[in-house]
């Protein structure tokens, strides 16, 4: 079994890509991240393809299913799932994202959270609830959204509040930004530089679709645009070389082209690194 150490350049591992991703030749990705919820009490052929990869790649996990944001009690045995799964992989990195997305069963979508100082003490304290269940500090993912609920405060000063009320980590999602600046009309290199660098442990990359010149949609289907990666570099700048991961859910490429852009962030990293 590989230690949960990681760094470099990774890829989101997905159950339409498995075969594939076996036979990668050593070295291809530095790491590969998956959903729990996506793999808890699988087994037979699935089971065997996962436990094959994990044997020879460290994990990263991201969930997508606790509902930081929400009004709903935490999952207790969603959690404890979690945790089993974390320790039998021996992940270091599991993160969420920021906002909402179950009430009174599951949205299937990640919805976003009012930007006020209620929201930030509310979400900030299931964020401990989680991190006391997992045994471990958890990050969390900036999210792209379409509507704002309620903005008392920024999108900075409130990601910034949850990290420090509940003094967790932050996984940075640079096409998140990208997005979210065109759609909202903020600087995404303002943006960038206000997020704080000690807690950032680990960047999202990757594709958009191009709605309307002010509308981009956070789809994980295309091929990241050059806009992002020069983002990306800045990032690197600003912020320093940490684990990047390149995202793909759908409109999949051959396995060759995802790790042309795995490539591309390590091109990027020596770069920022040099």
């Amino acid at each position: 079994m590989v230690t949960g150490t990681f760094s470099g350049a990774g890829l989101g591992l997905r159950r339409a890509m498995l075969t594939e991703l076996q036979q990668m030749p050593p070295g291809a990705v530095d790491f590969l991240e998956c959903a729990p919820e996506n793999w808890i009490g699988v087994g037979g052929l699935l089971g065997d393809a996962l436990q094959d990869l994990a044997s020879r790649h460290s994990f990263t996990c991201h969930g997508l299913s606790l509902s930081l944001g929400g009004a709903a009690p935490l999952q207790q045995l969603l959690l404890k799932q979690i945790r089993q799964f974390l320790d039998l992989h021996h992940v270091t990195l599991y993160s969420e994202h920021l906002s909402w997305c179950a009430d009174d069963g599951q949205l299937y979508d990640l919805l976003p959270i009012p930007f006020t100082d209620e929201a930030v003490r509310h979400v900030s304290a299931r964020i401990g609830q989680v991190q006391d269940a997992l045994g471990r500090r958890i990050a969390i993912e900036n999210v792209s959204y379409y509507a704002a609920p309620y903005q008392a405060l920024s999108e900075v000063d409130f990601i910034n509040a949850v990290l420090d009320e509940a003094d967790c980590d932050l996984l940075l999602d640079v096409n998140n930004i990208y997005v979210n600046a065109i759609n909202h009309g903020y600087d995404a290199h303002e943006f960038i530089a206000h997020m704080p660098t000690r807690r950032i442990v680990c960047y999202h990359v990757a594709g958009h679709f191009d709605e309307a010149d002010d509308l981009k949609l956070d789809t994980h289907g295309a091929d990241v645009k050059s806009e992002v990666w020069d983002l990306l570099a800045h990032t690197y700048q600003v912020h320093g070389v940490r684990p990047t991961l390149l995202e793909r859910d759908f409109n999949f490429p051959t396995l060759e082209t995802l790790l042309a852009e795995v490539d591309a962030i390590r091109t990027l990293q020596a770069k920022a690194r040099a």
